[in-house]
């Protein structure tokens, strides 16, 4: 979901549940073991509110929270990666076609674990983004 609650406020919402699994196994992918990667949950919450008049017009900021449930790193299923929650946040400034930006992801620098197929590797630590774009 996603919206402007006022002008200028706006805040995006995401939510997703996940039943997937092995439907037809063999000796090394039991039937009904979780597919690797796959959360039961998730989901994100983020807000901006960016200066609608005056002097600070297009100055911006944002923050928001995106969670992975629980999911598997291995079939058959001996191996848990455990959920997590991290958080974000930014500010911007946009006028007339540029922007400039910073952007803090894992702003507590949250333990995590992130898998792509059968590699297990920590999450990113606290980072800083910094951007500058121009729309022609």
């Amino acid at each position: 979901m996603a919206g402007e609650l006022t002008p200028g406020w706006k805040i995006i919402g995401s939510y997703f549940v996940n039943d997937a699994f092995v439907s037809v196994g063999d000796e090394n992918n039991p039937e009904d073991s979780s597919l690797v990667n796959a959360p039961e949950q998730g989901g994100s919450l983020w807000t901006t509110y960016e200066i609608q008049s005056g002097n600070l017009q297009g100055l911006g900021f944002g923050a928001g929270l995106f969670f992975v449930g629980d999911r598997e790193a291995t079939l058959p299923n001996d191996l848990i990666i455990p959920s997590y929650v991290r958080a974000d946040a930014a500010i911007f400034y946009k006028r007339d076609n540029w922007r400039v930006g910073l952007n803090f992801k894992n702003l507590f620098d949250k333990k995590y674990y992130e898998s792509q197929g059968f590699v297990l590797r920590p999450g990113a630590p606290f980072t800083v983004l910094g951007t500058v774009s121009v729309e022609f």
